[in-house]
């Protein structure tokens, strides 16, 4: 970590430092690897996990789980702190420098949603699924329910692919369309689909995927 950063490492080897020690015959990276696996949100699942629900993994104490959950505290006090600052959006190139380093490592896909106001200044940002995107696994109530709460005007989807290869996907054309036309129903515009590669993107705005009228 000293000689490429903590951005070079994966979401299981940041938490393996967390934990310090492994248990028995499993390492720290053992015991880490079973934490994220406990839920299908991923890293996402410690902003909300409980010491008790952390606990329930095996080889996770007290200590442990206090250490994790102290760690997600500080992680969104700083997130709240960052969150006083208003972020606007004017192009692609924004959106990606927000989501670039923590995405272009990632070992999974991953699907997250960026929520903007009228005058396309961030309220909000979720992570909707880990795992393959497909029509199936991304259900536009998930998009939208964040969005509808925090009142956003538009969102701008944004997922990695773990190949470093941006191209989108047939499965990535139709999960677009699929969220575009339920935006469309409820009133909140699907501003862009950027996916993420390796030092990499596209944007399917761009790209003229995306057939709207709103620009950034």
């Amino acid at each position: 970590m000293t000689l490429y950063g903590a951005d070079a490492l994966s979401n299981a080897e940041l938490l393996a430092i967390l934990i310090g020690s492994g248990q028995g015959n499993a390492s720290a990276l053992d015991l880490a690897a079973r934490v994220l696996a406990v839920s299908e949100q991923g890293i996402a699942y410690l902003a909300t996990a409980s010491v008790e629900e952390l606990q329930h993994t095996p080889g996770v104490g007290s200590a442990t789980a206090c250490r994790i959950a102290a760690a997600a505290a500080l992680g969104r006090r700083i997130a709240a702190t960052r969150g006083r600052d208003v972020i606007k959006f004017t192009s692609p190139e924004d959106i990606v420098a927000l989501f670039m380093d923590e995405m272009r490592r990632e070992t999974q896909e991953a699907f997250r949603i960026l929520l903007l106001n009228i005058k396309n200044e961030m309220i909000g940002r979720e992570t909707v699924s880990v795992g393959n995107i497909s029509s199936s696994i991304v259900d536009p109530r998930d998009v939208f329910k964040p969005a509808i709460r925090r009142g956003a005007a538009g969102i701008v989807l944004v997922h990695n692919h773990p190949s470093g290869d941006p191209e989108p996907s047939d499965p990535d054309l139709e999960v677009t369309q699929h969220i575009c036309d339920a935006g469309e129903l409820l009133g909140v515009r699907v501003m862009d689909h950027i996916i993420i590669g390796d030092g990499n993107f596209v944007s399917m705005k761009k790209r003229k995927l995306i057939f709207r009228e709103e620009r950034f």
